[in-house]
């Protein structure tokens, strides 16, 4: 079952990609033809290859790398987040994976989360301080069966491969442009526009048709990169469903990142955003739960759908509730809708209390510290020091007690 699952969504991955390709190169067949005029058209379409080639080589190879550096997320060890390795360790198992995802945590309050890697084998799944900060352990958990899902049905490859190319897309885009108010060739064509003896109608047509397709290629292959994140996360929330049997526990997860007032995701940006569990492109107090976002199918809707899987997880329950709330043909392929006893577990996280929110938000900072280099060091006393990754001396003083501690010299 799984295995059809996976084998199609690597075939629609594979038409979605051709079609970001033939953006792509029809970009630089009409670059071609602006810069080195009618004879350039082929030319130009060469370059386009190339660089295709080259940019799907660097995704394929190292693009999981080029998403983590972009979203600032850095690797940590267990003893900054013990229940979130726990947690990961599970999922790990569940899902019958042979190795552990690397995890990542990014320095930021928004709450979000995303799975990047080649292969199951060199998945790393990275995670925002903001969200360690808010969630229980039940809902964390939904969180990182959603990511690991995603690793199970080897959308991370594709996605990552196609947000490399629509980053390419934009960044011709762009510079083509920008190009074209400061090269020569713009300075002859306004010329011709302004009637000079060599002006005719085709340079000005020409004009108009770079600049329309500068402005409609990356909308063009950013709506294509939509429509390969979009089916994903409605897959990935059935898989996290049955992989946790707790669906209430992603539902709750989601809630929550949908009415956190922070502001949207600093690292963020057009390449990356369908790769988070939510859009990450949300103002201060603009995240609701109606609201009907462009990278992302409807929060409230994903919601509804997890919440009406009262009588089993398995993928042909989401499917029937997937119908049930939205009136339209569920994402799960046919071999997904035979018949699996994937019963609901009962809630295992504790209630949670005021005194218990507030120490979860001190950790928070304390994790954004130790992701930011500082060193954490206790004084005899019980005075908790936070040394800033720029403190420059060997020894420093507590404030309390007056005694003087040694500054591991590897604190960066």
């Amino acid at each position: 079952m799984m295995f059809e699952l996976i084998r199609a969504n690597k075939r629609n991955s594979i038409v979605l990609m051709g079609l970001m390709a033939a953006v792509l190169l029809a970009l630089g067949f009409i670059i071609g033809l602006f810069v080195f005029g009618p004879e350039g058209g082929l030319f130009g379409l060469l370059i386009a290859t190339v660089i295709w080639l080259i940019m799907t080589l660097i995704s394929y190879n190292a693009g999981d790398q080029i998403f983590l550096t972009a979203s600032r997320a850095k690797p940590v060890t267990k003893e900054v987040h013990p229940q979130l390795f726990n947690v990961v360790e599970e999922m790990t198992i569940a899902a019958g994976l042979g190795k552990m995802p690397k995890i990542y945590i990014i320095a930021d309050q928004a709450p979000n989360a995303f799975a990047t890697g080649r292969t199951p084998e060199t998945a790393s799944i990275a995670i925002t301080a903001g969200l360690l900060g808010r969630l229980n352990r039940d809902e964390l958990q939904g969180v990182i069966a959603h990511e690991m899902s995603h690793i199970i049905h080897r959308d991370i490859l594709f996605v990552t491969m196609a947000g490399v190319m629509l980053g390419t897309i934009v960044l011709l885009c762009e510079v083509l442009l920008r190009g074209m108010f400061y090269s020569s060739a713009i300075g002859n064509r306004k010329r011709y526009m302004s009637g000079g003896k060599n002006s005719n109608g085709s340079e000005i047509v020409l004009l108009i048709v770079v600049i329309l397709a500068a402005i409609l290629a990356p909308i063009f292959a950013q709506l294509l990169y939509f429509a390969l994140s979009r089916k994903r996360e409605y897959l990935a929330d059935a898989g996290a469903a049955r992989l946790t049997r707790y669906p209430e526990g992603l539902a709750s997860a989601l809630e929550k990142i949908a009415s956190d007032p922070s502001p949207q995701l600093a690292a963020a940006n057009k390449a990356t955003a369908p790769m988070y569990i939510v859009n990450p492109f949300k103002k201060k107090g603009a995240m609701k739960l109606k609201d009907l976002t462009s990278t992302h199918p409807p929060i409230s809707e994903r919601v509804k759908i997890l919440r009406n899987l009262h009588h089993g997880a398995s993928l042909k329950d989401y499917a029937d509730a997937f119908s049930k709330t939205t009136h339209r043909t569920a994402p799960v392929p046919a071999s997904g809708l035979t018949k699996e006893d994937v019963a609901i577990r009962e809630a295992s996280a504790k209630a949670e209390s005021e005194k218990r929110k507030a120490k979860q938000m001190r950790q928070v900072g304390d994790i954004m510290r130790v992701v930011n280099g500082f060193v954490f060091l206790t004084c005899v006393c019980g005075l908790k020091l936070k040394v800033p990754p720029n403190y420059k001396h060997n020894k420093v003083k507590c404030p309390r007690c007056q005694k003087v501690l040694d500054v591991p010299k590897n604190k960066s």
